[in-house]
């Protein structure tokens, strides 16, 4: 399992590790408008899912800007998840007051099911560790980065570069 600190403090996260070749594990989370979407949603597509513990915080916020802001140069083949535990309203509110368009925000809130089934729960503090996985049409997982320190940044190259070899 990764070894993973939030503000230099370790953290356990609950769930299997997800490695690259393996299936991506299903999961249940919320929508901006209260719906309920599972993998199955987003199945036959390229997808980058972007964990963060949550988006009012500076390095999540970052991160989802970049994401969104090369999500654009994709075609329609592929989709963008930024998934935290923040509550759907305070997603939406987000998305809009920052221009967020090109993105789909997902909240875990409810039943923590993403958290767990991709072993990025930090259970000491029910959000989410900073994570990254690209995910092929098949279903198959082709990068993983679990970020050993949750203030810390991804490595957006390396997985934008993934995502483009797909």
């Amino acid at each position: 399992m990764a070894n993973v600190t939030f503000i230099n403090n370790p953290v356990t996260l609950v769930g299997e590790e997800v490695t690259v070749g393996s299936k991506a594990p299903d999961f249940k989370v919320v929508d901006n408008g209260l719906g309920e979407k599972t993998w199955k949603d987003f199945a036959g597509k390229k997808v980058l899912i972007s964990v963060v513990p949550s988006l009012d915080t500076g390095v999540c916020d970052a991160q989802t800007r970049r994401f969104n802001e090369e999500a654009a140069s994709f075609g329609d083949d592929v989709v963008v998840l930024t998934i935290s535990m923040d509550l759907p309203f305070a997603q939406k509110r987000w998305c809009g007051a920052n221009g967020i368009e090109n993105v789909i925000t997902l909240s875990d809130h409810r039943d923590a099911s993403f958290g767990e089934a991709y072993g990025v729960l930090m259970k000491e503090l029910r959000l989410l560790a900073r994570s990254i996985f690209v995910i092929n049409e098949a279903g198959e997982v082709t990068y993983t980065e679990y970020v050993p320190e949750g203030t810390n940044h991804p490595d957006y190259d390396r997985a934008l570069e993934a995502l483009k070899a797909l």
